[in-house]
């Protein structure tokens, strides 16, 4: 599988311009110590000491709690461009396990790498904290779409925001795009049985919102999911420009 190690740079990009020398930091963050993980296997369990940063250079992951009795919650998918708790080395313990949905391939940066950064370019400091409050903000869209909305927007919601974020850093053709999911991993990550979501794709496939088959989704009028499942995509904050000044790179690098 080939690597992206522009994924991160692209995503960023969302948020601020970047110079030559700090996309070469970031690229440099990327061929950190690299590793393949096969489909269905663990990044790092739940009470693992958090020693490392993952960043997500190809396939798809997932952040996931199980429960005593197997059930598993999924917390978050994780894309290509995605750094996997850049803060964590404050916690004495993983609190949740990630594990590979396809082959993945991580970088695995230190965080001493990471402080070195951000301490030589602070603009990159605050690119660093939008990436982290972006990731939260998709926490909490998830727990209102759970709590509140129907099967039908709960899974329309998730295939609009995964499209979206995946079209932020370059991994769209057109109206398709890949998607590995399958019906237990959407149910996982909705609250709804695989049986109900079955039923749920089929209305977005008769609705002609959604054709979805052999891996590949296609959104024919995105405008028109968008709607149908109350999608607004201002919490991922994938449009901003950079406010305020480089005088709080410090606050990062104290956790960083």
């Amino acid at each position: 599988m080939p690597m992206d190690k522009d994924a991160l740079i692209r995503r960023i990009r969302c948020f601020t311009s970047l110079s030559t020398e700090e996309e070469q930091v970031l690229r440099q963050l990327a061929g950190e110590r690299q590793r393949n993980i096969g489909p269905r296997e663990d990044i790092i369990r739940e009470g693992d000491p958090p020693h490392l940063v993952y960043l997500v250079l190809n396939g798809w992951a997932c952040r996931y709690k199980t429960l005593e009795d197997g059930r598993r919650q999924i917390l978050a998918f994780l894309l290509p461009g995605d750094l996997c708790d850049i803060n964590n080395n404050v916690l004495q313990e993983m609190d949740h396990s990630i594990g590979a949905i396809t082959p993945v391939t991580v970088a695995q940066i230190g965080h001493e790498r990471i402080a070195d950064a951000v301490a030589a370019f602070p603009r990159l400091s605050r690119a660093l904290w939008w990436h982290t409050l972006t990731s939260i903000a998709i926490q909490r869209e998830w727990t209102v779409n759970i709590g509140q909305r129907s099967a039908f927007e709960r899974i329309g919601h998730l295939l609009c925001e995964l499209f979206a974020r995946l079209e932020a850093v370059g991994l769209t053709r057109g109206t398709q795009c890949d998607f590995p999911l399958i019906q237990t991993e959407i149910a996982g990550a909705t609250g709804l049985t695989p049986v109900h979501v079955n039923r749920t794709l089929q209305e977005l496939r008769g609705e002609g919102l959604i054709v979805l088959g052999n891996r590949v989704l296609d959104i024919p009028d995105m405008p028109r999911l968008q709607a149908a499942s109350l999608f607004v995509a201002d919490y991922l904050h994938l449009n901003c420009e950079i406010r305020g000044g480089d005088d709080d790179a410090a606050s990062f690098r104290s956790v960083a």
